[in-house]
């Protein structure tokens, strides 16, 4: 199923096209609207008419979360307040939330982009789509909220949280579509199986994940647990919220809603554009939104780019699952550490559970990455010598993927604390 058949199977020239369009007219409006915006270009030396195509994107100037909170709460606006219907800002871990704002056109867009990822997931108007992420400021679950009833589907707006209820509408009212962060999926499938509930008893057989990274270890577990198709989706605050890309049924990448959202690669260290299929930075300019465009944003997410055309018939640009972030990636004792590495090695256990934290501490100048890891229950034991060398286990395989190393600490099931939301994986005590 596809749900705009003349964009999502354009040719590549036909969407050069759309987007060089889109992009000259969004650079003239920032440019006028914007004096942080303007005051950028000017510093560059460029004019609106020095961007003649999508080919001199690169000449523009990037846009980071920081020019976002300089400006806050609505400097980088090119509308008026009065044209503003809707606000969302994410939480942010350090200084002021990011906030964005949304004019009537522009959550026709949202609602038009969420429904061509919910037909990339297989979900249609006779499904029954249960909605788990958080509503509110966030954007997860408003964003796929309209989507869902704009293309016919029933919603159950329940929101993250509130497990035991989650599951009673599971099975009351027959839910085929559960959306939600891949971590929650799961702490759901292990509610279930304590309360005795078998996934054949439900009718589930779509999940739409995001919000965290995850892994393909873990799409397995959560596929193999629910008994359903799990689909990762992609999207942040700052460019619109869900809807940026999805995967189609073949999850072979993230289909990109490039007529939207232009997408490069860059290096994150030299910020040049890299060659098609390098892994790198992904940066995107929004070249249809009117609250709040934004050129050349700067995501901090590490994937890299696949433009041949996919099984299902589409053509759009997929991205493929983003193996970390350049800003949130650990460097241990001067080695990159991503803990979407150590979620892989844990998830191919079948004695350990899929949740862990990691621990940074520096001591005597020197980094540790403590690693704490729940033990499945059946092999959580009394007996100190099998514990032991379960322990031994985990810590070569750990530190054979990672080339440093680790201390690795067993906990009993349901030790690490449980979140509807984003599942908080690093605690890094360093002062650096």
């Amino acid at each position: 199923m596809i749900w705009n058949e003349s964009i999502e199977c354009a040719s590549r020239e036909e969407m050069r096209k759309i987007q060089s369009e889109r992009l000259i007219d969004t650079v003239q409006r920032v440019y006028q609207s914007v004096p942080a915006y303007r005051r950028k270009m000017q510093e560059a030396g460029l004019v609106p008419g020095d961007i003649k195509s999508v080919d001199d994107l690169v000449k523009l100037p990037f846009t980071t979360k920081s020019d976002l909170r300089d400006n806050y709460p609505f400097g980088m606006f090119t509308v008026p307040m009065s044209e503003i219907v809707r606000i969302h800002a994410s939480s942010g871990t350090t200084g002021k939330s990011t906030v964005v704002g949304y004019t009537r056109k522009d959550l026709r867009v949202w609602a038009e982009v969420v429904s061509r990822t919910l037909m990339m997931a297989g979900v249609h108007r006779e499904d029954m789509v249960q909605i788990a992420y958080g509503y509110g400021l966030f954007t997860g679950g408003l964003g796929m909220h309209y989507g869902c009833e704009n293309i016919g589907a029933s919603v159950i707006p329940i929101s993250g949280g509130n497990t035991e209820k989650q599951l009673q509408l599971m099975q009351d009212f027959g839910t085929t579509v559960l959306a939600c962060t891949p971590s929650y999926s799961l702490f759901l499938a292990e509610e279930m199986e304590a309360s005795g509930i078998k996934k054949e008893d439900l009718k589930l057989r779509v999940g739409i994940f995001g919000a965290e990274p995850w892994t393909e270890n873990m799409r397995r577990e959560i596929e193999s647990k629910l008994g359903i198709k799990a689909i990762d989706i992609y999207g942040l605050s700052e460019i619109i919220g869900p809807g940026v890309s999805c995967e189609c049924e073949f999850q072979a990448g993230m289909h990109v809603n490039e007529d939207h959202f232009i997408p490069e690669i860059i290096d994150p260290e030299t910020l040049k554009p890299l060659p098609e299929g390098a892994v790198g930075e992904l940066v995107f300019t929004t070249v249809t939104k009117e609250g709040i465009p934004l050129i050349r944003y700067r995501t901090r997410d590490l994937t890299r780019l696949n433009f041949e055309k996919c099984q299902c018939g589409r053509t759009l640009v997929r991205m493929e699952k983003c193996k970390g972030r350049s800003d949130d990636m650990l460097i241990i004792r001067g080695v990159n550490v991503f803990p979407s590495q150590i979620e892989s090695v844990l998830l191919e256990m079948s004695e350990t559970a899929p949740h862990y934290l990691l621990i940074v501490e520096r001591e005597n100048n020197l980094d540790i990455l403590k690693v704490m890891v729940e033990v499945q229950e059946q092999f959580f034991s009394d007996e100190i010598k099998m514990l032991e060398s379960l322990r031994k286990k985990i810590t070569h395989k750990i530190q054979s993927t990672l080339g440093i190393s680790v201390e690795v600490k067993l906990v009993e099931p349901r030790t690490i604390e449980r979140t509807a939301g984003k599942a908080k994986r690093v605690i890094d005590n360093r002062k650096i």
